[in-house]
This record gives structure tokens, sequence and C-alpha cells, in this order.
């Protein structure tokens, strides 16, 4: 075979089915109606505000996912971009009085500026360098937080507002909050698919499994590196700018190690590289914190358990058995 059939050859489509729903395979549309419904019904036995702060998580999961199952990159700083994200949303709403909606673009805008140079930064090296690297950053940006004027240092931004979206929707009602996020949590998973399985996705793949066969192959690899890594900042900043408008404050705890840690948690829970690990994953963990929540220190313990688990024996998350099982892609 000619070189140049070889490079023009497109990269294998995980997943292919003839049935297609909003960009989803016959196994995931399923997936994703049920998940629907589950959204639907779900504030008729549960506290609506537990659910939306679950649903941010699952956003800042997806986020992540995107980085380092597609994308092959571990970073163990994405608290700076949740937690800086939640901050400019907090300020541009108090103190420069945006608009909800505004404001939480500013806050994911933020979130991505910052992606661009920690990701400028990270991406020439790999591994466990990558890592510490995004590491050594993020612990920068939280002295940064504890200490700026503008991040209130340990009281945080509060008092922050819902506002009414687009002079329509009055957030300040929980349920009307509620659907709000359900709509942007769903739309933003139909974007997650999408891009994972474009043109641009296969290319992260091809990058994760291989870099070294990519390059060869003409591809800039730093380019889709930073690229990736700048649209997982601003999708974390997007996840905590919503968070900072449910809870209406950002603290520290947003920009702590805590929060890198946890978003590992969930997707090796869930699946590290499927489309719903990140949702599966979400739900477990944040529910394990919240019936433990009494116990005290008792969640790190029983977190900790969880995760040499997942490592030890279910190595593929929750969602990634389910589909080794089914022989499908989830």
């Amino acid at each position: 075979m000619s070189s140049a059939a070889t490079e023009t050859r497109p990269l294998p489509m995980e997943g292919r089915d003839s049935f297609q729903f909003l960009g989803f395979t016959r196994a995931r549309a399923i997936f994703f109606l049920a998940f629907v419904v589950v959204v639907v019904v779900s504030p008729l036995a549960v506290y609506p505000i537990f659910l939306m702060k679950v649903y941010c998580f699952i956003i800042f999961a997806c986020a992540y996912n995107l980085l380092l199952g597609y994308t092959g990159l571990m970073s163990f700083g994405h608290a700076a971009f949740f937690g800086m994200g939640a901050y400019l949303c907090g300020y541009a709403a108090t103190q420069w009085g945006l608009p909800v909606g505004l404001a939480v673009l500013a806050g994911t805008a933020y979130a991505g500026l910052l992606g661009l140079v920690f990701g400028w930064i990270a991406i020439r090296r790999q591994g466990l360098y990558f890592g510490m690297i995004t590491l050594a950053l993020a612990q920068m940006v939280y002295f940064v937080a504890l200490k700026a004027p503008f991040t209130g240092g340990e009281d945080g931004i509060q008092s922050v507002p819902r506002g009414t979206l687009f002079g329509l929707v009055d957030l300040s009602s929980n349920m009307a909050l509620y659907w709000t996020l359900s709509v942007i949590l769903l739309a933003v998973l139909v974007f997650y698919n999408r891009i994972v399985h474009s043109p641009f996705g296969q290319v992260l793949r091809a990058i994760r499994n291989n870099p070294d066969r990519t390059k060869s192959l003409g591809v800039d690899v730093d380019r889709f590196k930073l690229l990736s890594f700048v649209i997982s900042a601003a999708l974390s900043g997007f996840a905590a700018s919503l968070k900072t408008v449910l809870f209406g404050i950002a603290t520290l705890t947003d920009v702590s190690l805590n929060i890198s840690t946890e978003v590992v948690l969930i997707n090796l829970v869930g699946g590290i590289g499927t489309i719903f690990g990140p949702v599966v994953g979400s739900y477990v963990i944040l529910m394990l914190e919240q019936f433990m929540a009494p116990y005290g220190p008792w969640v790190l313990l029983i977190q900790g358990i969880v995760f040499m688990l997942f490592v030890l024996i279910f190595r593929q998350g929750i969602v990634g058995e389910l589909q080794k099982r089914l022989k499908t892609h989830l």
C-alpha cells in the first residue's frame, strides 16, 4: 500500500452503528433517553439542590474525561480551572453587576484562558511529569486564591445572585433553576458526545493510543493536545460557574486539591473513556458523600476503599464493565 493511501486512511470509528439519534449510536441513545427520564422524574423523590450539584459535577467530570479518557493526559490540577471559573463568575455577578448568563460565560472564558496558559506549559511533558506540572500550577493558583483580595480569602465570594436568565426565567426559584440546569446538562452531553465522535475526537484517540505514530502521519500532536486541554479547562470553568450560581458562593474548596482528586475518582468509578461514565460516577460518588456526611472523616476512608477496589478489581469502571458485558459502546 502506498504511503499516500496510508496517510489518507480515516481513523477507525468506535461503536459504528447505522442508527443515529443526536449523534448517538443505538446503545448510547437508549442510555441517553433513559437518563432524560431520570432527570425528569428525579425531583419527585430527591432534593433538587442535591441533584443540581450532581449535574454540575457531571459536566466537570465530562470535561476531565475528555482530557484523560480520550487524549490520554492525566491532570492533577483541574481544580485550578474549576475554582477560578467559580471565582470569576461570582466576582462578575457581584462586583461587575453582570447578569447570570454573562457571569457564567465570563467564568468559562477565564477558565479556558487559564487552560491555554497551563496547557502551553504542561503539554511539553508526558506521563507523570505532565501530571506533576499541572499539580504544581494548581497549587500556585490555590495560593493566589488564598491571598488575592478579589477572591475574599477564606471567606470566599458570597451572596452571588441568581438573577434571571435572559430576563425570562427567574432562577431564584429552585425548580426553575433545576429545569434550566437539566437542559444545559443534556445539551452538554450531546456536545460532549459530538466532540468525542467527530474527526477531532478520532485524532485525540489516536494521540492517546500512539502519539508517535500519529505524529508520523503529519498530525500536529501538541496543537491537538493543547486544544483538548483548553476545551477541558473551559468546560470545567463552566461547571463551576453553574455551581456558583446554584449555591451563591465561591470558596477555597472549589480550588483545592480535593476537587482534583474527586473528579479523578468520579471518572475511575464511572468508566474512563466512556460517554456516560461521568454520569454514573458522579451519582455514585456524590451520593456516597451525601449519605456518609454525618460520619465526618469516615467519608475519606470509604472513598479510599472505593478507589482501591476500582483500581484493583473494576479497572474499567461501572460503565466500562457494563459495555464489556453487553459488547457495546457507552
